[in-house]
């Protein structure tokens, strides 16, 4: 259901997010980071942050599983998206950070503790997982995508029973033009 949203709504999709302000986020997520570090953009939608990683001089590998969105971040980015379901992921130590913004929150609570395994798994010692989650304690689905919000009781909970170590938590607001009385529930996890 989610991915046929994506895949029918990829070009509004991407023109409304391509151009977010994401700076903040960027400046916590990068500041445990080298230069030419390995970085996994879990879920790049239209390929943003991918992009800022990479002209940072970041070493990027972007993946999504809407082939839509594949199409139009491969191009925006000038590399290769790889189509991949972050619940059957299979890395294993190739990454220094995750960068999964605005992405896990589509997967059902009682799936998230398998995303966190499968990034734990492809990170390497010390590394950083960064996710963001729609603020609040709930799931629901609209207008045609699910989403499961968290909030600071809540993403704890499912940190404690993952190997993680919650570096930092964090509130934002939305910065997409219209939305700025979202919030948005930011994290910091290392292995």
């Amino acid at each position: 259901m989610t991915i046929d949203y994506y895949n029918n709504n990829a070009e509004d999709f991407f023109y409304n997010t391509v151009e977010a302000d994401m700076n903040e986020a960027y400046k916590q997520f990068l500041s445990y980071f080298n230069n030419g570090d390995f970085i996994l953009d879990l879920g790049c939608g239209s390929g943003r942050d991918s992009k800022y990683f990479l002209d940072k001089g970041y070493n990027v590998t972007s993946v999504d599983l809407s082939d839509e969105l594949i199409e139009r971040a491969s191009k925006f980015i000038k590399q290769k998206v790889l189509k991949l379901d972050m619940l059957k992921m299979k890395f294993e130590n190739d990454f220094d950070g995750i960068w999964a913004c605005a992405s896990i929150l589509h997967i059902p609570k009682n799936k998230v503790s398998k995303v966190l395994s499968n990034c734990f798994k492809a990170l390497r010692e010390n590394g950083v997982l960064y996710a963001s989650f729609k603020y609040g304690d709930f799931e629901e689905v609209r207008n045609g995508r699910f989403f499961n919000y968290y909030d600071e009781a809540s993403i704890k909970k499912v940190v404690e029973n993952s190997e993680f170590i919650l570096e930092k938590i964090w509130i934002t607001r939305d910065v997409r033009l219209g939305r700025e009385n979202e919030k948005w529930l930011n994290i910091i996890l290392k292995k």
